[in-house]
């Protein structure tokens, strides 16, 4: 057994406000372990317990207790459950029988004890179940006090996130389903059956399914959602009402107690103060619950604008967490106005924008198909299974926040209503929701610099492109939730997902697993030595981390830019100083990309490109005989990708892809790789074309000053330049020293028709000087309107005339390309 005095002197250093919280709790566990606390209640006791003249001085009984309970609820809980023939009715109009269909046939295998688990299909725990018991190791965890059991080691429990998750009892939700459709008692016997027998195998402070605070937490809402469902069922009678309430004390009790205020406080804090808000609000008639709702009300108010930094970015850099986080602060919105406990002045205020701002980010990283990237860590829970939708679907709530907020955009972005709104607000909300004023977002593209990612796209509809670029840190805390994906990017082509971060598929099958899929070589960016840039410690730990630091983001009409870089190299080598990674969008058209190691030792590369399992990319050759990668979009839009770098070459490598915990696919992996010595260069061109329009071609001529590339696209000619610093760039037409530049040429190859200018001073056309500032500037666009060239910087728009006759003509030429000699 352990010993708290041990315990107690690796506290030294910490706050004495921690060192007290956590002498609490190592106490009140030693005192379980001895049986002197944490018992079941009898009924006396439990009598005790509820608030003084709620039940009239009549003696309470388990029928008394149950219609108190959903005599309250008729004000307290989600309108979606008090009405709920409505609700059904709605839900067959509104996403079809087939849908509810799929609802009973879960169900049906529930009943048969063949459970969903995360990414694992029909799961068997044993029969008759055994909640303790993990069926993919076949390993069943010990019956001992949950305080001795080590969090990160599965030896003794197979994956803990299997068990738990289980034990959630999320699956009510499907059986409930089921039952209001159907009527079939067979439903409802088989929640009765297991939650029967959950607190039959689960006695107080005993076993896995203790150890977690936040399981402890949604297990309470699955419960409490799960009495409204069967609240008309013969087999949920009082006798098993009244067992669970002692059950649900017992929770409401732990949570108080082993509150995770200092050993998660992210989303595991912020979710277990949410159960006490459940649990307050709904067991009203209990003398402890009104401190519950407090403290949860409390913690929640408190920790919103820690966990979520001014931009609406969730402080541990993951997308999955991040609408962890969105749905516990919906909810507890609702829970706020159905209960009356309005949040005024600037605490209500804070915690209202923050979650606008996470759903503003949830809303901008929806890509055209309308999934989410699944950037950082993916544990594959939610916090309730309101809905059928596919797990990196996250519309669902955006279409609540549009409700809860008023928001058009997040109507319009999340495509229609949802399931979850229509569970949580009944038939009203869902016809407030179609009565909503749909708008598109103000904007195509943002940048949320506190997060450090930057979305750039053409427009809101299926088939724009676009990018999300992720120049954020490894993530907050001990960064346990975040990924070695620093500069990582994920896009689709012409609203086809094509690049993607390929997920996490577990946390505890294998350190190997896990670390291959957190690795900088499982994401889109680029890897030195087959090193990440973060290097990885334990399964929730880093050794080192790489700090990102962004040097430049522009956003206009005509195009984006981004421009970043990380330190996380020189710990391979002193002479590695940083990796600058830029990209400019060309709105409507193509991005280019550029990558920078300034080094002065030899290394090898690797630039990762890890495809979307939808996808069918193969190594193509151009007319000169270089390699590109070509996705043909059969049926949509393909993507032509070719990349530039001194003694390159491609390789296919073995590619996995998880959308969920758990479940992970083949896909196409292709690598970029190479070796060079001194400061390296790479330039990618991610080209996206229609179907029927002729492949695009990228190829690389010479300039004095830097490096040029030409692009064939859609029958122009276009060029690209970057200027290396030492001199500025001399072309047969034009000089510049603006690091990047784009040109459109006519089909005549006369003047081009266009530019786009970043990060420079000078700029001559033809011999005229367009541009000549003393300092530099950002950015410039100009367009060719006749022989008048229309310029706009970032505080000046003006006209430059141009000759009538220019003298000479503007040719690029290709070496060893015979389509240009």
């Amino acid at each position: 057994m352990s010993n708290p005095i041990e315990k107690l002197k690796k506290l030294k250093g910490r706050s004495w406000s921690e060192i007290r919280t956590r002498s609490i709790q190592t106490f009140a566990a030693y005192s379980e372990q001895f049986g002197l606390s944490g018992k079941l209640p009898s009924d006396d006791e439990l009598r005790k317990l509820l608030v003084k003249g709620d039940f009239d001085d009549k003696l309470v009984t388990s029928e008394s207790l149950i219609n108190k309970f959903f005599e309250k609820g008729k004000h307290s809980f989600f309108p979606g459950l008090l009405n709920k023939e409505a609700t059904l009715e709605a839900f067959g109009e509104i996403f079809g029988e087939s849908e509810i269909e799929r609802f009973v046939e879960r169900a049906t295998k529930i009943t048969e004890d063949k459970i969903n688990v995360l990414g694992y299909p029909a799961l068997h725990f044993g029969d008759p179940v055994d909640w303790h018991y993990e069926p993919v190791s076949e390993i069943q965890a010990p019956m001992k006090h949950w305080k001795l059991f080590d969090d990160l080691d599965s030896k003794e429990t197979g994956d803990k996130k299997i068990i738990w998750e289980f034990n959630r009892h999320q699956h009510f939700f499907v059986l409930g389903i089921a039952y209001l459709h159907t009527k079939n008692e067979k439903f409802a016997a088989a929640f009765v059956r297991h939650l029967d027998s959950w607190m039959v195998q689960n006695p107080p402070a005993m076993g896995i399914n203790w150890s977690s605070s936040l399981e402890i937490s949604l297990r309470s809402m699955s419960w409490l959602w799960a009495f409204h469902f069967f609240k008309d069922s013969q087999s949920f009678t009082p006798g098993v009402f009244s067992k669970a309430l002692k059950y649900l004390f017992l929770h409401g009790m732990h949570l108080e107690q082993y509150l995770s205020t200092y050993f998660s406080p992210n989303t595991h804090l912020t979710g277990e103060a949410l159960g006490l808000y459940y649990l307050g609000t709904q067991l009203s008639f209990l003398d402890r619950a009104e401190h519950w709702k407090s403290v949860g009300r409390k913690i929640l108010i408190s920790e919103i604008d820690k966990q979520v930094l001014a931009d609406g970015v969730y402080f541990e850099q993951s997308t999955w967490y991040q609408r962890y986080t969105a749905d516990f602060y919906l909810q507890f919105l609702v829970l706020l106005r159905l209960n009356g406990d309005d949040i005024g002045g600037q605490a209500g205020e804070t915690v209202r924008s923050r979650t606008q701002a996470l759903l503003d980010f949830l809303m901008f990283a929806t890509r055209p198909d309308g999934t989410t990237p699944i950037i950082g860590d993916d544990d594959g829970g939610r916090c309730l299974p309101l809905s059928t939708c596919r797990p990196d679907d996250f519309r669902g709530t955006l279409a609540t926040g549009a409700i809860v907020f008023k928001r058009g955009d997040y109507k319009y972005v999340s495509s229609g209503v949802s399931q979850e709104a229509l569970w949580l607000f009944g038939r009203e909300g869902t016809r407030f929701f179609e009565l909503l004023e749909t708008y598109y977002p103000e904007k195509n593209s943002e940048g949320f610099t506190d997060g450090g990612y930057f979305v750039m796209r053409d427009g809101w509809t299926k088939t724009d492109n676009y990018l999300l670029f992720d120049a954020g840190q490894i993530g907050s805390l001990n960064g346990g939730h975040g990924h070695a994906d620093t500069l990582a990017f994920e896009l689709a082509a012409g609203g086809k997902t094509m690049l993607v971060d390929p997920g996490t598929f577990t946390y505890h099958e294998s350190k190997e697993l896990r670390d291959s899929f957190r690795s900088s070589n499982a994401h889109n960016t680029l890897a030195i030595d087959k090193e990440s840039s973060s290097e990885m410690g334990g399964k929730f730990s880093w050794k080192s981390k790489a700090e990102a630091s962004v040097k430049s983001w522009l956003s206009f009409d005509r195009f984006d830019f981004v421009e970043a870089s990380h330190d996380g190299y020189e710990r391979l080598d002193e002479a590695i100083t940083e990796h600058t990674r830029s990209i400019l969008f060309l709105r409507n058209e193509y991005w280019i990309m550029r990558d920078f190691v300034d080094t002065r030792g030899a290394h090898s590369y690797q630039q990762n490109f890890h495809f979307d399992t939808r996808t069918k990319p193969t190594v193509s050759r151009q007319e000169n005989g270089f390699e590109y990668l070509r996705e043909p979009g059969t049926g949509g839009s393909g993507m032509a990708l070719f990349t530039f770098g001194d003694n390159g070459e491609w390789k296919e490598k073995e590619g996995w892809v998880s959308r969920c915990y758990g479940e992970r696919k083949r896909a196409p992996y292709f690598q970029y790789s190479s070796q060079g010595k001194g400061p390296q260069e790479f330039f990618t061109f991610m080209i996206p074309y229609a179907k029927g329009e002729e492949n695009p071609g990228v190829y690389e001529t010479n300039v004095r000053g830097g490096r040029a590339f030409v692009i064939e696209f859609r029958g122009y000619q276009d060029l690209f330049v970057f200027a290396d610093g030492s001199e500025p760039v001399r072309t047969e037409i034009f000089d510049t020293d603006f690091r990047f530049l784009w040109a459109r040429l006519s089909n005549k190859n006369d003047l081009p028709e266009e530019f786009v200018m970043i990060d420079g001073k000078r700029f001559t056309l033809d011999g005229r000087v367009v541009i000549e500032y003393p300092n530099q500037l950002d950015c410039a666009i100009a367009r060719r309107f006749g022989k008048k060239l229309h310029v706009r910087t970032g505080s000046d728009v003006f006209s430059v005339s141009l000759p009538q006759k220019h003298s000479k003509t503007f040719i690029v030429k290709t070496p060893n390309d015979p389509k240009h000699d």
